[in-house]
């Protein structure tokens, strides 16, 4: 009808579609590892990185690069691996964060035990998200997945576990691993030893 003013535009946004590029990265990465991957994940506020809850899906055992270079013959094939800042992440059963102390101690590492360059990350705590395989390029410096996990794909079957212990079932044996991480953690801290904190960082990193 003439002189009738054209309806007035929205304002309510309109949802975004996560793979839309609009939506940005942290969005396409969110997406993948809640709706792909099925884990939880802290919200990430501008600019800093999505971080994903430990404790529930899968724990996490961190060590230097090198230990965790060694590790990778305990693990199996669909056992996500992650690196950062030459840090190697082992992802492991949830539940193993706790078992690490008691673990270590078995194994005889006694007081040597404080000195390993090995933390775990369990219930109640986060690790940077590592950047999804594929287009998006990772930021300088953020974590990046040397053996990523597949979506649709359920990673418990994979992560290592103490159950394994005595060959029953097919997941990975906990203690060989972190008994091999331990072993390869006091040689760098020896050979830090041996040849100062640059020599041994730049061990640590390699």
């Amino acid at each position: 009808m003439a002189g009738t003013a054209p309806p007035a535009a929205s304002t309510v946004p309109h949802p975004r579609n996560p793979f839309d590029p609009r939506a940005g990265q942290p969005g396409r990465l969110r997406h993948w590892y809640e709706n792909d991957l099925g884990w939880a994940t802290v919200p990430a506020l501008p600019g800093e990185p999505l971080r994903l809850v430990t404790g529930v899906r899968f724990d996490v055992l961190e060590v230097p690069a090198r230990a965790g270079v060694r590790a990778l013959r305990h693990l199996a094939p669909g056992s996500p691996v992650a690196l950062q800042g030459g840090r190697t992440r082992l992802l492991v059963a949830a539940g193993s964060a706790e078992e690490l102390p008691g673990l270590l101690d078995w194994l005889e590492w006694g007081t040597a035990a404080l000195d390993l360059d090995l933390r775990a990350l369990g219930a109640g705590e986060a690790m940077d998200a590592p950047a999804r395989p594929g287009p998006d390029t990772p930021v300088q410096g953020a974590a990046v997945w040397l053996r990523p996990p597949e979506s649709g794909c359920e990673v418990e079957a994979s992560l290592p576990t103490l159950s394994a212990m005595g060959g029953v079932g097919g997941a990975p044996d906990l203690v060989r691993l972190v008994n091999t991480v331990a072993t390869e953690c006091h040689r760098i801290r020896l050979r830090r030893a041996d040849h100062g904190p640059q020599d041994g960082q730049a061990l640590a990193s390699s």
